[in-house]
């Protein structure tokens, strides 16, 4: 038999065509992946009286106030340092008169001081997956409401396609997925496939692929309801709109959005606070507000033979802290210029670790306009430096809204938009709005602006980890330092979420748990 199709090429083929939600369920069904398990929440032994430890953890950001709650409810001595004026770190919704504290250019936000009107400058999603958070919310009394991710509804642009002109997004999904699956379908044949693949294998992918892109019985794509209907006319037959010619779609850059709403953190369900994602940090501060402390800026952290020193200003005065253990949130950027006496060995990975870039803005808007033209929630997609638009979910039909007017991930963009002020940020996402929605200047009334490695006490955004730092650098900074544990999505491999933050800080405090058990089965021993 030729050389044909391996397991591997057959799952690069899926992923191709079908996302990596695809691959995922094509893997498990092959055998090749185990299936999901949730990492729970560390059983901590309670302590009390003589046995009581002291925990510093510095940065209330949600790893560290994680933490808190947790060795709190067990009977630990516990203080949260904060350097913000704040707590949340970057769990950040911004309202009518909150402060941006940007390195430079500090803005106060504008928008008017209405329940529905904010912005998430920070996560702004919870995947159905992340279970912890999940957990917490309700536990907290955090209500949640469906956030819409994906929709097709929204709407795709790309200069190098139509000339520029926006096309909705399940057009371009369909239409794309239904000629890339006939020519799949026509270029297929049994012999190319070795084995495990048999003829009958071969008709039922046949199948599949018939059923992935909508063709008709001779596999061939002449539209598809997906793609949505040249008239919504209930009182008349359904007419399928006319595909959309595969060679503009074809010159599209960004066919990573036929398969974005499939990926493991971005597909339905998902959910948001209602009221903003920053209810997730009032609820952990109805805990353990009374314990943390905002306006303190670390100054040292020095490991001691008891434990670990920590010397911090607030309001113009030193105060020096002695702990038996130490939760650490500090971005690692900014706990480079940080007084420590940690080895090289530890403290040289928190420069080889880069710091994210990315940038966000918000713009509320006069009317909803989107509404008009049957967008309600969700992400619209261009090419342009403002990448996506995010449409509000909440608030349907009321007069104005909050949209999300840029949203970066490479670290040029951001870099590039955090060079301009914050006004120049705003006209430039204005006149790139413009492509997508005609007339879209004339609904702006004000607009913030979040390059996350200008602002206060953060410089940074998710650390990126590529592989062959992480090969060097993470077990070696997950690991405690006597008594000194690195937390928050920085030691995580889901940086960016705050899953990631909330796991780390599980593994910080279950080994604080550990050691702690051994110490008081030493005591008992003796």
């Amino acid at each position: 038999m030729n050389q044909g199709l391996s397991r591997r090429g057959f799952l690069h083929m899926v992923g191709a065509f079908g996302g990596t939600a695809a691959v995922y369920q094509a893997a498990l069904g092959m055998g090749l992946m185990p299936a999901v398990t949730h990492a729970a929440r560390p059983d901590i032994a309670p302590l009390t009286g003589k046995r009581r430890k002291k925990v510093v953890i510095l940065g209330a950001g949600i790893a560290g106030l994680t933490a808190a709650y947790e060795l709190r409810n067990k009977g630990y001595d516990v203080q949260v340092i904060e350097a913000s004026h704040r707590a949340g770190g970057r769990n950040l919704t911004l309202r009518g008169g909150d402060l941006v504290d940007e390195c430079g250019y500090p803005q106060t936000c504008n928008f008017d001081r209405d329940p529905d009107l904010y912005f998430n400058a920070g996560p702004a999603r919870i995947p159905g997956h992340h279970s912890a958070l999940l957990g917490y919310c309700k536990e907290l009394g955090v209500a949640l409401a469906p956030f819409v991710n994906d929709n097709r509804s929204a709407l795709v642009q790309d200069d190098a396609m139509f000339g520029g002109r926006p096309i909705r997004n399940r057009e371009y999904i369909t239409d794309t997925r239904g000629f890339i699956a006939e020519l799949l379908a026509k270029s297929l044949q049994p012999e190319q496939l070795s084995a495990p693949f048999t003829g009958a294998d071969y008709k039922q992918l046949l199948e599949y692929v018939r059923q992935f892109g909508e063709l008709d019985g001779r596999f061939t794509y002449t539209g598809s309801g997906r793609a949505g209907f040249a008239r919504h006319d209930y009182t008349g037959p359904e007419r399928l709109k006319q595909p959309l010619p595969i060679s503009e779609l074809m010159r599209s850059r960004f066919m990573y959005v036929m398969s974005f709403g499939e990926s493991d953190d971005q597909s339905a369900m998902m959910m948001e606070p209602v009221g903003g994602m920053d209810r997730v940090v009032a609820g952990f501060m109805a805990k353990v507000g009374d314990c943390v402390r905002t306006h303190s800026q670390v100054e040292t952290v020095r490991l001691t033979g008891a434990g670990v020193d920590i010397v911090f200003r607030h309001k113009g005065q030193r105060t020096l802290l002695q702990a038996d253990y130490c939760l650490n949130s500090i971005p690692m950027q900014l706990l480079a210029g940080i007084d420590h006496n940690f080895p090289p060995e530890y403290a040289d990975g928190f420069t080889a670790v880069q710091r994210g870039k990315l940038f966000k803005i918000g713009l509320q808007m006069k009317e909803r306009f989107w509404e008009r033209d049957g967008i309600y929630g969700g992400i619209s997609w261009t090419m342009q430096d403002i990448a996506q638009l995010w449409y509000p979910a909440h608030g349907i039909h009321r007069q104005k809204g909050v949209m999300l007017g840029a949203y970066t991930f490479d670290d040029e963009t951001g870099e590039k938009f955090a060079r301009l002020t914050p006004a120049q940020r705003i006209e430039r996402a204005i006149q790139q709005g413009e492509k997508l929605h005609p007339g879209y200047r004339t609904y702006v009334e004000s607009g913030v602006s979040i390059p996350w490695h200008r602002m206060n006490h953060m410089l940074g955004c998710s650390a990126r980890w590529d592989e062959s730092v992480r090969e060097q650098w993470f077990k070696r900074l997950q690991a405690p330092l006597g008594a000194h544990y690195l937390i928050g999505d920085q030691l995580s491999y889901h940086s960016g979420w705050q899953e990631g933050a909330i796991h780390s800080a599980f593994h910080a405090i279950a080994d604080i748990d550990r050691r702690v058990r051994e110490q008081a089965t030493q005591v008992v021993a003796a």
